[in-house]
């Protein structure tokens, strides 16, 4: 039966440069936590060149291979993932305890699944609901010990492995890619529009339709040069544990994300909601009292309560019963623009279930929708101007070994063509304020485009 092969590789702490290296293959990614040095955050996960490429959009999923041949399917785009998994599987090998050995890796759109609440008709954007590629190779480099491996399922074509292995032996020094916005970032929702939104969400909550909604705006900018670019200067602004860059065809994914959405480790299962959110203070003393008024604040913790029943409530149905556990509640954990409340959540996998049933159970998180979670899908699609798209959806990756790791996309700009989206959203209650939501949803935000102003170059 063929192995894995699993090579020492000699540590190198520039994740980006060895990115670098490979990212002129065909839909590169790379799952970038290394550099938070957390426990969240210590790992870089590299690969490029997929053997299988599945692309959903609506209902059809159009598979194809590296050789070219193609086919569509209207499968449940989860259960299509899963017999990727198993088409590549080796019986009987336990792999390695590497956190990725290969095996899917991309990302699953907000919307993915859910034609009752389908955004397409409201742009702008042509990316698919779902883009995952099953990757024959991975480096993966552990930054807190110090160590790296460079792994080949017995699948991947020798010509890859050798060219692979020739890019990563001596990758040149990263060379400096020029970026720019040629516009400013412009909301798609006027102020007045979101207050009005605010109080219609409002409403909601007070004739019982639901308890809490997850609204956001979106902003759009133009731009000139390379996203891999501006990628290099918001991973220096806003280090975050779950980032990720991933590019195909004329479209990238820049993922600054602070959320952890899904975990699996054998049948251990973890979930890492954040609800609550204030901003950073500019003198420590001020810092220090943001962060006491949040943990003190009761509407806040209120808020991160409702994610927690409900994220209770989608693992349940997929754990051991009586298995779920939250050991961590309204956890403080703090970024370079604003301070998070964030809550642990675990369990036991059942036996019979597989990490993409779990996952397709609980998908879209609850912490980006609301509670009840379909009622809420149903008022952001009638509220929001722009359809979310990959915000609020997934970015993550299945392992060959049976490990999953997946975060919730926030933080997350995709640029396609030469256009540049983001979002930012934040929970509407019943005793929410429209201006004080407004000010929170641009926080999270403001510093990934005031870092791209920065870059912004005068028209000749």
């Amino acid at each position: 039966m063929p192995k894995m092969i699993v090579l020492d590789y000699p540590f190198r702490s520039d994740a980006e440069a060895l990115f670098n290296a490979v990212r002129d293959l065909p839909s590169p990614i790379w799952f970038d936590s290394g550099k938070p040095r957390s426990l969240q955050g210590r790992l870089d996960i590299i690969s490029a060149a997929p053997a299988r490429i599945l692309e959903t959009r609506g209902t059809s999923t159009l598979i194809s291979d590296n050789a070219g041949n193609s086919q569509t399917s209207t499968t449940c785009p989860f259960t299509l993932c899963q017999e990727a998994m198993d088409d590549f599987a080796l019986a009987g090998d336990k792999l390695t305890e590497l956190p990725f050995v290969g095996g899917l890796a991309g990302f699953f759109g907000y919307g993915l699944g859910t034609p009752s609440t389908s955004e397409t008709s409201k742009g702008p954007t042509d990316i698919p609901d779902m883009r995952q590629g099953y990757y024959l190779w991975a480096l993966v480099i552990n930054q807190q010990i110090s160590q790296a491996h460079l792994v080949f399922h017995p699948a991947c074509p020798p010509s890859l492995r050798r060219d692979i292995q020739a890019r990563l032996a001596s990758p040149a020094p990263l060379a400096t890619s020029d970026f720019s916005l040629s516009s400013d970032f412009l909301a798609s929702t006027t102020r007045s529009d979101y207050e009005a939104d605010v109080a219609r969400v409002k409403d909601y909550i007070s004739a019982g339709d639901c308890y809490q909604v997850n609204y956001a705006q979106h902003f759009s900018a133009e731009f000139r040069g390379d996203p891999w670019a501006a990628y290099l200067h918001l991973r220096k602004a806003l280090p975050s544990p779950f980032s990720s860059f991933l590019t195909w065809d004329d479209k990238a994914l820049l993922s600054l994300s602070p959320e952890r959405f899904i975990k699996t480790s054998g049948r251990q299962v973890e979930a890492k909601p954040i609800k609550g959110t204030i901003t950073r203070g500019i003198s420590v003393e001020e810092d220090q009292e943001q962060a006491i008024a949040l943990m003190n604040s009761s509407k806040d913790r209120a808020e991160n309560l409702m994610i927690v029943d409900l994220l209770r409530n989608d693992l349940g149905k997929s754990c051991v019963p009586g298995s779920i556990r939250v050991p961590k509640l309204f956890n403080l954990e703090s970024f370079a623009n604003v301070h998070h409340l964030v809550s642990t959540i675990t369990g036991r996998i059942r036996d019979d279930i597989g990490a993409l049933d779990l996952l397709a159970g609980c998908f879209p998180g609850g912490s980006i929708t609301g509670a009840p979670k379909k009622r809420a899908m149903e008022i952001i699609a009638e509220l929001e101007k722009v359809s979310r798209t990959i915000y609020c959806g997934s970015i993550g990756y299945i392992s060959a070994n049976g490990r999953m790791d997946t975060n919730i996309a926030i933080r997350t700009l995709l640029a396609e063509k030469n256009k540049l989206h983001c979002w930012g959203g934040g929970a509407i209650v019943s005793d929410s304020q429209a201006d004080s939501e407004y000010l929170e949803s641009l926080a999270k935000v403001s510093l990934l485009m005031d870092t791209l102003a920065k870059l912004q170059q005068p028209q000749p």
